[in-house]
């Protein structure tokens, strides 16, 4: 430490070297998620990718779990920023809320078609470990703010929707050929279509 150096900046210094290695572990496993599947999550081949030592994955989580649960939570986060984004502009307007949201969809599929695979393998894992399902409902539960007029509140209705996003990005990820925007555009003017 320098003359100049205050204890607060230096304990400041080391939480951001912390928190930028923390990082770099949640990276490198969605990486890893990305390339390998699930099967290929390991400490050693999570510390390859971020090329850090073993150890440092212990010292920041307590199990693999827990570097998975940070990696949905992560990528959660991610996707409610891209989807507040993509729609924030159209949140009044059904047509252009429909254009937004076929937008987005067709640009995970298409730009970033191995990181929403790893996404939902990390959602799906959620079913087999307990640990992971408070994450993979935290998407459900924030999305669900951003699902336009449906239902006027009704959950049922927001759920319904939700799944159908689900549904289209799956069915997305197992086509031939990545489907543009207008692959998503029927199905979702449907879903806001109202119901008698």
């Amino acid at each position: 430490m320098t003359d100049t150096d205050a204890p607060g900046e230096q304990s400041d210094g080391r939480r951001a070297k912390g928190e930028r290695r923390r990082r770099a572990i949640i990276d490198a496993t969605l990486r890893v998620v990305e390339r390998d599947g699930i099967a290929g999550v390991s400490h050693r081949n999570i510390a390859r990718e971020a090329e850090i030592p073993p150890a440092s994955i212990t010292y920041y989580f307590d199990s693999i779990d827990g570097v998975l649960v940070a990696t949905l939570l992560e990528s959660c986060e991610t996707m409610i920023s891209e989807l507040r984004r993509s729609t924030e502009d159209a949140a009044d307007d059904p047509e252009r809320w429909v254009a937004a949201t076929a937008e987005m969809l067709s640009g995970m599929v298409r730009n970033h078609r191995g990181r929403t695979l790893a996404e939902y393998e990390l959602y799906l894992l959620a079913a087999r470990r307990p640990a992971l399902r408070p994450a993979a409902r935290r998407w459900m539960e924030v999305t669900a703010g951003y699902v336009h007029g449906i239902g006027d509140g009704d959950s049922g209705a927001v759920q319904a929707m939700l799944a159908a996003l689900d549904g289209l990005l799956m069915q997305a990820l197992i086509a031939e050929q990545p489907p543009g925007p207008e692959a998503f555009r029927p199905a979702l003017a449907a879903l806001l279509r109202p119901r008698e």
